[in-house]
């Protein structure tokens, strides 16, 4: 078995500088840990976690921020659980784990969250950077402080994060296309995007971006309109925009909202058996729209399993030194009525476990 007093004999350093280096915590010239890095990776050297955590006088930290959810925008309640199944499995690596909330329609309900959790200097981050002018301030701030970050659901580039975990939202926005293309009547669409999403979300673009270009890139002929709603929450005037771009363009046969709000659009339809409705996530309110078939298709970016995988996967850096790849990304479950109650089976099972 070799043990960090080898490595240290091989490199010619000592065993404090190994463990520096094995541990990311800096202090090592890039020429030594490339020397040491080499040799552990010839000799085949893993940590034992349980062992590393019990001879460490410092626990790690790891503190996520992440939007909160309520009845009517349960989206965030998934990854919020997945997070939870993966921090009971880290505690026995000397793993502790705060989350952090924030609204996720204020910039300023984020910062404030980020501000109380830098104070506890944890020893890494896993967010999602929901708003990006603020997401560069916090991202400065924890570069500034050598602390590793993580984006969780939403991919931002040009960052130093160690990795992202989610859906390839292009990709899914592209079988989006696909989907309508296939079960439409007619190629005349409507988006529904919401005002209310001042965040500059990457994931709502990418997904309108890719539901357009599979119709270029197949040189499909369509017509799309694109609709802005103040929001999903107030349906009168929900039903009164859409119903009046349907009334003015009658030839419209899809509806797309790239979000996972299409319930609301469903349920305030005039004459929802008309359309081909396409949306996002299988919230309790998307999954009783799929089984009523006023949604035809639902698009599951996987939100339990973000938050569980974006948690092992921050772990196994701290612990083991396991340098994730840039992007992590989950499978595209395409729902239908029949499919949408075998989906979420994991987080179903842990659900009944957990009291939050």
């Amino acid at each position: 078995m070799v043990r960090i007093k080898d490595i240290a004999r091989e490199a010619n350093v000592s065993e404090g500088t190994v463990d520096r280096v094995l541990h990311n915590r800096g202090g090592v010239s890039k020429h030594t840990e490339q020397k040491i890095r080499k040799i552990l990776e010839r000799r085949n050297y893993s940590i034992n976690p349980v062992a590393s955590a019990l001879a460490s006088k410092n626990k790690y930290e790891i503190a996520v921020l992440i939007p909160n959810y309520n009845d009517t925008d349960a989206f965030w309640k998934a990854p919020y659980l997945g997070i939870l199944k993966a921090a009971e499995e880290i505690k026995s690596f000397g793993i502790n784990l705060a989350i952090y909330n924030f609204n996720q329609f204020d910039p300023k309900s984020y910062l404030k969250a980020f501000q109380k959790l830098i104070k506890t200097q944890p020893s890494s981050v896993v967010f999602v950077p929901m708003f990006l002018s603020e997401t560069s301030q916090i991202v400065s701030q924890l570069e500034t402080q050598n602390i590793p970050y993580q984006f969780l659901n939403i991919d931002v580039e040009n960052h130093n994060n160690l990795t992202y975990v989610g859906q390839d939202s292009l990709m899914a926005g592209t079988i989006a296309g696909k989907l309508m293309h296939l079960s439409a009547t007619t190629n005349k669409y409507l988006i529904i995007l919401s005002r209310e999403n001042r965040t500059d979300n990457n994931a709502i673009s990418k997904r309108v971006k890719g539901f357009q270009d599979y119709f270029f890139k197949n040189k499909i002929e369509h017509a799309t309109h694109t609709l802005k709603v103040d929001g999903f929450n107030n349906p009168l005037n929900l039903t009164q925009s859409v119903n009046d771009v349907l009334k003015e363009h009658n030839d419209i046969s899809g509806i797309f909202v790239p979000s996972s709000r299409i319930s609301a659009v469903a349920n305030n339809l005039n004459n929802s058996a008309k359309f081909t409705l396409i949306g996002f996530d299988n919230t309790p309110q998307n999954v009783a729209c799929l089984q009523r078939e006023t949604v035809s298709f639902l698009i599951s970016q996987k939100p339990f399993e973000q938050g569980y995988e974006s948690i092992k996967i921050i772990s196994d850096y701290l612990s083991k030194s396991k340098k994730p790849k840039q992007k992590i990304y989950l499978p595209i479950d395409i729902l239908i009525k029949e499919n949408v109650n075998y989906n979420d089976m994991s987080q179903n099972l842990f659900e009944e476990d957990v009291t939050i």
